[in-house]
Order: C-alpha cells, then structure tokens, then sequence
C-alpha cells in the first residue's frame, strides 16, 4: 500500500514559446499543461500534478522519486521550478459531500433575502468560489 504524504514536491519545467504562452512539462510524469503567464503556469502546474497524484493514489501506483531541480535538463528558453502540492485539499474536493456552516446575518439582510426566496447555500459556494478561484470557473 502506497504511503500517502501531506505534501508533494516535484520540478517542473517551464517553456517560454514564442507567442508568449508558457508549456509546462514535468520531467518525473508523463503529463504538462500551458497557460498565458508566469502566474497562471504556476496555478496549472500545481492542478496537474494534484490530480495525477491524487490518480497515482487512487490507483495505488508508486510515485516516481522527484528529480533534483539542479539535475533537471534545460532548453533554451526554459527554467525549472520545484512545484509543490497540498494533498489534503485535493483529497477533500473530490469527496461529493456538503458540510454544514453556521453563518451570522444582520436580520434585515436575512429578512430580505428570505422575503426574495434567496438560496443562502448557493450565494455562498458561488461567493467563495470567486473570492478562491477568481473568475476562472475551473471549479
């Protein structure tokens, strides 16, 4: 059985394409992404390799030993940078079940929103996804 670590640390390479865009690759996996910018590459990169851990544990394979960032091999062009993980919050958005949360509300607000039949679970994931995830709507 695989043991399961908090956090992952893996290097990734970043290739700067003549359009602007950035490809990321990692030399340990089998997988990249790309994005438009050095912050989005960053985002993209850390998703990829959640999910294909997270894949890795579901399927009980062994996880490649991360190459050293100053043993990755370089291209004009590019650069490497150790991405690194937290599993726990990938683990847990993958379970499809709600939790309960007690909010406060001035009692005119809730007034209002009761009187306007306002779903308050759903303004609420629909709020804290965008102050999460910005505009991006990859939740």
């Amino acid at each position: 059985m695989m043991n399961k670590k908090d956090r992952y640390y893996y290097p990734a390479v970043f290739y700067y394409e003549d359009d602007g865009r950035i490809s990321v690759s990692f030399p340990d996996f089998d997988f990249a992404t790309c994005a438009d910018n050095e912050v989005e590459a960053l985002l993209a990169a850390r998703e990829c390799l959640g999910a294909n851990i997270y894949d890795y544990e579901e399927d009980e394979r062994e996880l490649p030993v991360p190459t050293e960032l100053s043993c990755v091999a370089l291209d004009e062009n590019s650069r490497a940078v150790l991405i690194d993980v937290f599993m726990p919050s990938i683990r847990m958005a993958t379970v499809n079940h709600s939790v309960n949360r007690t909010v406060t509300l001035p009692a005119g607000l809730n007034a209002a929103a009761m009187e306007r039949n306002i779903n308050f679970s759903q303004v609420l994931q629909e709020a804290l996804r965008k102050m999460i995830y910005g505009d991006n709507n990859s939740y």
